[in-house]
Protein backbone atom coordinates (compact mmCIF):
# COMPACT_ATOMS: atom_id res chain seq x y z
CA UNK A 1 0.00 0.00 0.00
CA UNK A 2 2.84 2.36 0.85
CA UNK A 3 4.52 1.57 -2.46
CA UNK A 4 1.30 2.34 -4.40
CA UNK A 5 1.03 5.74 -2.71
CA UNK A 6 4.63 6.47 -3.61
CA UNK A 7 3.94 5.50 -7.21
CA UNK A 8 1.00 7.91 -7.42
CA UNK A 9 3.08 10.75 -6.07
CA UNK A 10 5.91 10.16 -8.53
CA UNK A 11 5.92 9.50 -12.24
CA UNK A 12 8.24 8.39 -15.00
CA UNK A 13 11.85 7.76 -14.15
CA UNK A 14 11.47 8.87 -10.53
CA UNK A 15 8.77 6.27 -9.97
CA UNK A 16 11.04 3.55 -11.27
CA UNK A 17 13.89 4.75 -9.05
CA UNK A 18 11.60 4.82 -6.04
CA UNK A 19 10.50 1.29 -6.76
CA UNK A 20 14.06 0.03 -6.89
CA UNK A 21 14.96 1.86 -3.69
CA UNK A 22 11.87 0.54 -1.94
CA UNK A 23 12.68 -3.04 -2.89
CA UNK A 24 16.23 -2.44 -1.73
CA UNK A 25 14.97 -1.21 1.63
CA UNK A 26 12.84 -4.31 1.96
CA UNK A 27 15.86 -6.49 1.31
CA UNK A 28 17.99 -4.45 3.69
CA UNK A 29 15.35 -4.64 6.37
CA UNK A 30 15.03 -8.40 6.08
CA UNK A 31 18.79 -8.86 6.33
CA UNK A 32 19.10 -6.38 9.18
CA UNK A 33 16.22 -7.94 11.07
CA UNK A 34 17.74 -11.41 10.94
CA UNK A 35 21.14 -10.06 11.99
CA UNK A 36 19.88 -7.95 14.89
CA UNK A 37 17.67 -10.73 16.15
CA UNK A 38 20.67 -13.05 16.45
CA UNK A 39 21.93 -13.17 19.98
CA UNK A 40 25.60 -12.69 20.81
CA UNK A 41 26.36 -15.16 23.59
CA UNK A 42 27.63 -13.33 26.62
CA UNK A 43 27.46 -9.87 25.01
CA UNK A 44 23.99 -8.29 24.87
CA UNK A 45 25.55 -4.92 23.85
CA UNK A 46 27.42 -6.36 20.88
CA UNK A 47 27.94 -4.28 17.75
CA UNK A 48 26.53 -6.99 15.50
CA UNK A 49 26.11 -7.00 11.73
CA UNK A 50 23.34 -4.72 10.56
CA UNK A 51 22.75 -6.20 7.10
CA UNK A 52 24.16 -8.29 4.28
CA UNK A 53 24.94 -6.61 0.95
CA UNK A 54 24.87 -8.87 -2.12
CA UNK A 55 26.88 -7.55 -5.08
CA UNK A 56 27.43 -8.70 -8.67
CA UNK A 57 31.19 -8.49 -9.39
CA UNK A 58 30.61 -8.23 -13.15
CA UNK A 59 28.53 -5.06 -12.89
CA UNK A 60 30.99 -3.14 -10.70
CA UNK A 61 34.44 -4.53 -11.38
CA UNK A 62 36.49 -2.01 -9.32
CA UNK A 63 35.53 -0.53 -5.96
CA UNK A 64 37.23 1.56 -3.29
CA UNK A 65 37.77 5.31 -3.56
CA UNK A 66 41.46 5.10 -2.66
CA UNK A 67 42.02 4.02 -6.28
CA UNK A 68 38.70 3.95 -8.11
CA UNK A 69 35.67 6.12 -8.78
CA UNK A 70 33.16 3.70 -7.26
CA UNK A 71 32.80 2.06 -3.87
CA UNK A 72 30.23 -0.17 -2.21
CA UNK A 73 26.66 1.20 -2.09
CA UNK A 74 26.66 1.94 1.63
CA UNK A 75 24.36 4.16 3.58
CA UNK A 76 25.58 6.82 5.96
CA UNK A 77 27.44 5.42 9.01
CA UNK A 78 27.87 1.99 7.45
CA UNK A 79 31.26 0.26 7.52
CA UNK A 80 32.71 -2.81 5.82
CA UNK A 81 35.62 -4.43 7.67
CA UNK A 82 38.35 -6.08 5.57
CA UNK A 83 41.51 -7.91 6.63
CA UNK A 84 44.57 -8.71 4.47
CA UNK A 85 47.57 -11.07 4.41
CA UNK A 86 46.34 -13.94 6.60
CA UNK A 87 45.97 -16.42 7.95
CA UNK A 88 48.81 -16.25 10.45
CA UNK A 89 48.34 -17.72 13.91
CA UNK A 90 48.03 -16.61 16.60
CA UNK A 91 47.06 -13.08 15.38
CA UNK A 92 44.48 -14.21 12.82
CA UNK A 93 42.90 -16.52 15.37
CA UNK A 94 42.67 -13.66 17.89
CA UNK A 95 41.05 -11.40 15.29
CA UNK A 96 38.42 -14.07 14.60
CA UNK A 97 37.69 -14.39 18.32
CA UNK A 98 37.25 -10.60 18.70
CA UNK A 99 34.86 -10.45 15.75
CA UNK A 100 32.90 -13.43 17.06
CA UNK A 101 32.52 -11.76 20.46
CA UNK A 102 30.85 -8.78 18.74
CA UNK A 103 28.90 -10.89 16.20
CA UNK A 104 30.61 -8.99 13.37
CA UNK A 105 31.16 -10.33 9.86
CA UNK A 106 34.08 -9.19 7.70
CA UNK A 107 35.91 -9.96 4.43
CA UNK A 108 39.34 -11.62 4.45
CA UNK A 109 41.78 -11.48 1.54
CA UNK A 110 43.97 -14.58 1.81
CA UNK A 111 47.54 -14.98 0.54
CA UNK A 112 48.01 -18.31 -1.25
CA UNK A 113 51.27 -19.12 0.48
CA UNK A 114 49.68 -18.53 3.88
CA UNK A 115 46.69 -20.70 2.92
CA UNK A 116 49.07 -23.48 1.92
CA UNK A 117 50.97 -23.24 5.23
CA UNK A 118 47.89 -22.76 7.47
CA UNK A 119 44.89 -24.34 5.75
CA UNK A 120 43.03 -24.78 9.05
CA UNK A 121 43.12 -21.00 9.51
CA UNK A 122 41.34 -20.52 6.16
CA UNK A 123 38.69 -23.05 7.07
CA UNK A 124 38.13 -21.34 10.41
CA UNK A 125 37.43 -18.06 8.59
CA UNK A 126 34.89 -19.89 6.45
CA UNK A 127 33.26 -21.66 9.40
CA UNK A 128 32.82 -18.34 11.21
CA UNK A 129 30.68 -17.09 8.30
CA UNK A 130 33.10 -14.49 6.92
CA UNK A 131 33.68 -13.78 3.21
CA UNK A 132 36.94 -15.07 1.73
CA UNK A 133 38.73 -13.39 -1.17
CA UNK A 134 42.30 -13.72 -2.45
CA UNK A 135 45.45 -11.57 -2.35
CA UNK A 136 47.90 -13.28 -4.79
CA UNK A 137 50.20 -16.18 -4.01
CA UNK A 138 53.29 -14.38 -2.65
CA UNK A 139 52.13 -10.76 -2.05
CA UNK A 140 54.36 -8.98 -4.62
CA UNK A 141 54.31 -5.19 -4.23
CA UNK A 142 55.25 -4.34 -7.83
CA UNK A 143 52.44 -5.86 -9.87
CA UNK A 144 52.15 -2.73 -11.99
CA UNK A 145 55.76 -3.24 -13.15
CA UNK A 146 55.44 -7.01 -13.42
CA UNK A 147 55.01 -8.79 -16.77
CA UNK A 148 51.36 -9.67 -17.21
CA UNK A 149 52.19 -13.38 -17.52
CA UNK A 150 53.78 -13.40 -14.09
CA UNK A 151 50.93 -11.31 -12.62
CA UNK A 152 48.38 -13.77 -13.95
CA UNK A 153 50.38 -16.61 -12.42
CA UNK A 154 50.35 -14.86 -9.03
CA UNK A 155 46.57 -14.42 -9.21
CA UNK A 156 45.82 -17.96 -10.39
CA UNK A 157 48.18 -19.62 -7.92
CA UNK A 158 46.69 -17.66 -5.02
CA UNK A 159 43.18 -18.73 -6.00
CA UNK A 160 44.26 -22.34 -6.40
CA UNK A 161 46.01 -22.47 -3.03
CA UNK A 162 43.07 -20.90 -1.18
CA UNK A 163 40.59 -23.17 -2.94
CA UNK A 164 42.64 -26.21 -1.98
CA UNK A 165 42.73 -25.07 1.65
CA UNK A 166 38.95 -24.76 1.66
CA UNK A 167 38.51 -28.19 0.14
CA UNK A 168 36.54 -26.86 -2.83
CA UNK A 169 35.62 -23.70 -4.74
CA UNK A 170 32.12 -23.19 -3.34
CA UNK A 171 33.25 -21.03 -0.39
CA UNK A 172 35.62 -18.72 -2.27
CA UNK A 173 34.22 -15.32 -3.29
CA UNK A 174 35.30 -13.71 -6.61
CA UNK A 175 36.89 -10.82 -4.70
CA UNK A 176 40.54 -9.81 -5.11
CA UNK A 177 42.77 -7.09 -3.65
CA UNK A 178 46.05 -6.09 -5.35
CA UNK A 179 48.97 -6.05 -2.88
CA UNK A 180 49.92 -2.53 -1.90
CA UNK A 181 46.77 -1.22 -3.63
CA UNK A 182 48.77 -0.66 -6.81
CA UNK A 183 46.97 0.47 -9.94
CA UNK A 184 47.70 -2.12 -12.62
CA UNK A 185 45.33 -1.80 -15.56
CA UNK A 186 46.39 -5.07 -17.19
CA UNK A 187 45.84 -6.90 -13.92
CA UNK A 188 42.44 -5.26 -13.42
CA UNK A 189 41.39 -6.18 -16.95
CA UNK A 190 42.47 -9.77 -16.40
CA UNK A 191 40.47 -9.98 -13.17
CA UNK A 192 37.41 -8.47 -14.83
CA UNK A 193 37.65 -11.00 -17.67
CA UNK A 194 37.44 -13.79 -15.05
CA UNK A 195 34.45 -12.18 -13.32
CA UNK A 196 36.51 -11.19 -10.26
CA UNK A 197 35.87 -7.89 -8.50
CA UNK A 198 38.94 -5.78 -7.67
CA UNK A 199 38.77 -4.32 -4.17
CA UNK A 200 40.62 -1.27 -2.96
CA UNK A 201 39.50 0.57 0.20
CA UNK A 202 38.04 3.89 1.25
CA UNK A 203 40.43 4.45 4.16
CA UNK A 204 43.20 2.47 5.92
CA UNK A 205 44.40 2.47 9.52
CA UNK A 206 48.11 2.15 8.60
CA UNK A 207 48.42 -0.92 10.85
CA UNK A 208 51.17 -2.36 8.60
CA UNK A 209 53.47 0.48 9.67
CA UNK A 210 55.55 0.54 12.83
CA UNK A 211 53.00 2.48 14.87
CA UNK A 212 51.28 1.87 18.19
CA UNK A 213 47.87 0.30 18.60
CA UNK A 214 46.56 3.67 19.81
CA UNK A 215 47.71 5.22 16.56
CA UNK A 216 45.89 2.50 14.61
CA UNK A 217 42.72 3.28 16.52
CA UNK A 218 43.07 7.04 16.03
CA UNK A 219 43.64 6.74 12.27
CA UNK A 220 40.75 4.32 11.80
CA UNK A 221 38.23 6.52 13.60
CA UNK A 222 39.41 9.90 12.31
CA UNK A 223 39.40 8.76 8.70
CA UNK A 224 36.02 7.11 9.10
CA UNK A 225 34.62 10.29 10.60
CA UNK A 226 36.00 12.26 7.66
CA UNK A 227 34.27 10.03 5.09
CA UNK A 228 31.16 9.06 7.06
CA UNK A 229 31.12 5.52 5.69
CA UNK A 230 33.20 3.12 3.62
CA UNK A 231 35.56 0.17 3.46
CA UNK A 232 38.15 -0.04 6.28
CA UNK A 233 41.46 -1.76 5.48
CA UNK A 234 43.13 -3.74 8.31
CA UNK A 235 45.60 -6.65 8.57
CA UNK A 236 44.91 -9.74 10.66
CA UNK A 237 48.62 -10.67 10.92
CA UNK A 238 49.63 -7.69 13.10
CA UNK A 239 49.74 -7.67 16.90
CA UNK A 240 48.92 -3.93 16.92
CA UNK A 241 45.71 -4.67 14.99
CA UNK A 242 44.69 -7.28 17.52
CA UNK A 243 45.24 -4.75 20.31
CA UNK A 244 43.33 -1.92 18.55
CA UNK A 245 40.39 -3.93 17.18
CA UNK A 246 38.29 -4.24 20.40
CA UNK A 247 38.49 -0.51 20.96
CA UNK A 248 37.59 0.22 17.32
CA UNK A 249 34.50 -2.01 17.48
CA UNK A 250 33.42 -0.50 20.79
CA UNK A 251 33.76 3.05 19.43
CA UNK A 252 31.86 2.15 16.26
CA UNK A 253 28.96 1.04 18.45
CA UNK A 254 29.18 4.18 20.59
CA UNK A 255 29.14 6.52 17.58
CA UNK A 256 26.23 4.83 15.87
CA UNK A 257 28.10 3.05 13.06
CA UNK A 258 26.77 -0.18 11.63
CA UNK A 259 28.65 -3.14 10.14
CA UNK A 260 27.71 -4.45 6.67
CA UNK A 261 28.66 -7.91 5.48
CA UNK A 262 29.36 -8.21 1.71
CA UNK A 263 28.81 -11.44 -0.22
CA UNK A 264 28.77 -12.21 -3.98
CA UNK A 265 25.57 -12.85 -5.88
CA UNK A 266 24.79 -16.43 -6.91
CA UNK A 267 21.95 -18.06 -8.86
CA UNK A 268 20.28 -18.75 -5.52
CA UNK A 269 21.14 -15.37 -3.97
CA UNK A 270 20.24 -12.38 -6.20
CA UNK A 271 22.04 -9.09 -5.91
CA UNK A 272 20.77 -6.30 -3.69
CA UNK A 273 18.85 -3.73 -5.79
CA UNK A 274 20.78 -0.47 -6.03
CA UNK A 275 20.92 2.70 -8.07
CA UNK A 276 24.10 3.87 -9.92
CA UNK A 277 24.54 6.93 -7.71
CA UNK A 278 24.65 4.72 -4.61
CA UNK A 279 28.02 3.41 -5.78
CA UNK A 280 29.48 6.89 -5.32
CA UNK A 281 30.90 7.68 -1.91
CA UNK A 282 29.20 11.09 -1.88
CA UNK A 283 26.85 11.34 -4.89
CA UNK A 284 25.97 14.81 -6.13
CA UNK A 285 22.49 15.91 -5.12
CA UNK A 286 20.36 18.80 -6.34
CA UNK A 287 20.24 20.12 -2.78
CA UNK A 288 24.04 20.13 -2.37
CA UNK A 289 26.15 22.83 -4.00
CA UNK A 290 28.87 21.52 -6.25
CA UNK A 291 32.39 22.92 -6.09
CA UNK A 292 32.91 23.45 -9.82
CA UNK A 293 31.21 25.45 -12.53
CA UNK A 294 29.44 23.67 -15.38
CA UNK A 295 31.30 23.27 -18.62
CA UNK A 296 30.99 26.24 -20.95
CA UNK A 297 29.55 25.19 -24.33
CA UNK A 298 31.31 25.93 -27.58
CA UNK A 299 29.59 28.83 -29.32
CA UNK A 300 29.26 29.09 -33.10
CA UNK A 301 29.11 32.70 -34.29
CA UNK A 302 26.81 33.43 -37.20
CA UNK A 303 28.88 36.37 -38.43
CA UNK A 304 32.17 38.02 -37.66
CA UNK A 305 31.32 41.68 -38.38
CA UNK A 306 33.93 44.26 -37.49
CA UNK A 307 33.18 46.21 -34.35
CA UNK A 308 32.71 49.99 -34.76
CA UNK A 309 35.76 52.15 -34.19
CA UNK A 310 35.86 55.93 -33.45
CA UNK A 311 37.04 58.40 -36.07
CA UNK A 312 39.07 61.53 -35.44
CA UNK A 313 36.30 63.62 -36.96
CA UNK A 314 33.96 62.57 -34.16
CA UNK A 315 35.97 64.56 -31.66
CA UNK A 316 36.86 68.25 -31.48
CA UNK A 317 40.47 69.28 -31.82
CA UNK A 318 41.34 72.42 -29.86
CA UNK A 319 44.92 73.57 -29.90
CA UNK A 320 46.11 70.11 -30.84
CA UNK A 321 44.14 68.37 -28.00
CA UNK A 322 41.22 65.99 -28.43
CA UNK A 323 38.08 67.15 -26.61
CA UNK A 324 35.08 64.94 -25.77
CA UNK A 325 31.79 65.45 -27.52
CA UNK A 326 29.18 67.73 -25.95
CA UNK A 327 26.95 64.79 -25.03
CA UNK A 328 28.19 62.87 -21.99
CA UNK A 329 28.23 59.09 -22.22
CA UNK A 330 28.80 58.41 -18.53
CA UNK A 331 25.57 60.06 -17.30
CA UNK A 332 22.54 57.76 -17.56
CA UNK A 333 19.35 59.23 -18.92
CA UNK A 334 16.10 59.05 -17.01
CA UNK A 335 13.17 57.28 -18.62
CA UNK A 336 9.54 57.15 -17.76
CA UNK A 337 8.39 54.26 -15.61
CA UNK A 338 7.96 51.17 -17.72
CA UNK A 339 9.85 52.61 -20.69
CA UNK A 340 12.66 50.56 -22.10
CA UNK A 341 15.59 52.57 -23.50
CA UNK A 342 16.66 51.72 -27.01
CA UNK A 343 20.32 51.18 -27.73
CA UNK A 344 21.97 54.26 -29.12
CA UNK A 345 23.63 54.14 -32.47
CA UNK A 346 27.36 54.48 -32.33
CA UNK A 347 28.39 58.09 -33.14
CA UNK A 348 31.21 56.87 -35.34
CA UNK A 349 31.04 54.93 -38.60
CA UNK A 350 31.99 51.29 -38.90
CA UNK A 351 35.61 50.62 -39.54
CA UNK A 352 36.58 50.27 -43.15
CA UNK A 353 40.06 49.36 -44.32
CA UNK A 354 41.98 52.36 -45.70
CA UNK A 355 42.53 52.68 -49.42
CA UNK A 356 46.13 51.92 -50.13
CA UNK A 357 47.62 54.30 -52.67
CA UNK A 358 49.88 53.23 -55.49
CA UNK A 359 53.24 52.59 -53.87
CA UNK A 360 55.10 53.23 -57.12
CA UNK A 361 53.75 56.81 -57.24
CA UNK A 362 54.05 57.80 -53.62
CA UNK A 363 57.52 56.42 -53.01
CA UNK A 364 60.34 59.02 -53.43
CA UNK A 365 62.46 58.84 -56.57
CA UNK A 366 66.21 59.32 -56.11
CA UNK A 367 67.77 62.32 -57.86
CA UNK A 368 70.29 61.83 -60.61
CA UNK A 369 73.03 63.78 -58.88
CA UNK A 370 73.14 61.13 -56.11
CA UNK A 371 74.95 58.75 -58.44
CA UNK A 372 77.19 61.36 -60.12
CA UNK A 373 80.94 61.27 -59.47
CA UNK A 374 82.46 64.69 -59.27
CA UNK A 375 85.55 65.02 -61.37
CA UNK A 376 88.52 66.82 -59.98
CA UNK A 377 91.32 68.45 -61.87
CA UNK A 378 94.69 66.87 -62.05
CA UNK A 379 96.12 69.76 -60.03
CA UNK A 380 93.65 69.22 -57.12
CA UNK A 381 94.21 65.50 -57.25
CA UNK A 382 97.93 65.97 -57.23
CA UNK A 383 97.64 68.25 -54.15
CA UNK A 384 95.41 65.76 -52.27
CA UNK A 385 97.72 62.83 -52.80
CA UNK A 386 100.75 62.62 -50.55
CA UNK A 387 103.45 60.87 -52.50
CA UNK A 388 105.36 58.07 -50.91
CA UNK A 389 109.10 57.46 -51.18
CA UNK A 390 108.51 55.07 -54.08
CA UNK A 391 106.36 57.70 -55.80
CA UNK A 392 109.10 60.32 -55.32
CA UNK A 393 111.55 58.02 -57.03
CA UNK A 394 109.14 57.53 -59.93
CA UNK A 395 108.63 61.32 -60.13
CA UNK A 396 112.36 61.97 -60.26
CA UNK A 397 112.74 59.31 -62.95
CA UNK A 398 109.91 60.87 -64.90
CA UNK A 399 111.56 64.28 -64.68
CA UNK A 400 114.64 62.86 -66.37
CA UNK A 401 112.61 61.41 -69.21
CA UNK A 402 111.06 64.70 -70.21
CA UNK A 403 107.57 65.54 -71.36
CA UNK A 404 106.53 61.90 -71.95
CA UNK A 405 107.06 61.02 -68.31
CA UNK A 406 105.01 64.02 -67.17
CA UNK A 407 102.13 63.06 -69.47
CA UNK A 408 102.14 59.47 -68.12
CA UNK A 409 102.03 60.69 -64.52
CA UNK A 410 99.05 62.96 -65.25
CA UNK A 411 97.24 60.01 -66.87
CA UNK A 412 97.78 57.87 -63.75
CA UNK A 413 96.36 60.60 -61.49
CA UNK A 414 93.32 61.08 -63.70
CA UNK A 415 92.58 57.34 -63.68
CA UNK A 416 92.73 57.29 -59.88
CA UNK A 417 90.36 60.25 -59.69
CA UNK A 418 87.76 58.50 -61.85
CA UNK A 419 87.67 55.50 -59.48
CA UNK A 420 86.86 57.61 -56.43
CA UNK A 421 83.47 57.20 -54.61
CA UNK A 422 81.93 60.27 -52.94
CA UNK A 423 82.19 60.05 -49.16
CA UNK A 424 84.89 57.36 -49.15
CA UNK A 425 88.69 57.23 -49.45
CA UNK A 426 90.56 57.71 -52.70
CA UNK A 427 91.51 54.55 -54.55
CA UNK A 428 95.07 55.10 -55.67
CA UNK A 429 97.72 53.20 -57.47
CA UNK A 430 100.01 50.96 -55.47
CA UNK A 431 102.50 52.98 -53.51
CA UNK A 432 100.16 55.99 -53.00
CA UNK A 433 98.51 56.81 -49.66
CA UNK A 434 94.72 56.66 -49.26
CA UNK A 435 93.48 60.16 -48.44
CA UNK A 436 89.86 61.05 -47.51
CA UNK A 437 87.95 63.45 -49.70
CA UNK A 438 87.83 65.93 -46.87
CA UNK A 439 91.58 66.35 -47.10
CA UNK A 440 91.34 68.61 -50.11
Amino acid sequence: MVFLQMGKALSGNRARQAAVLFLGMLAFGAAAGSASAADCPGNPDALGTSRTLVVDPREHARIGTMQYAETLPLQDHEVVLTFDDGPLPPHSTQVLDILAAQCVKATFFIIGRMARDYPEGVRRVRDAGHTIGTHTQNHPLGMKRMPIERARQEIDDGIAATTAALGGSGSLAPFFRIPGLSRAEDVEDYLASKGIQTWSADFPADDWRHVSSSRVYDLAMSRLEAKGKGILLLHDIQARTVAALPRILHELKARGYRIVHVVPATPDLPKTPTEPQQWQLHPISETIAISHWPKVPNFVFASMATLPAPAVSDSDRREGMLVSLPESFDRPKRFARGAVPLPQQAPWPRFSPPQVANAAITLPVPAKDIFEIQERSAVATQRAVVPSAHHAERTQAAAGNGADAIAKLISIHASASRRMIPGSHRITEPGLKRVPLTAR
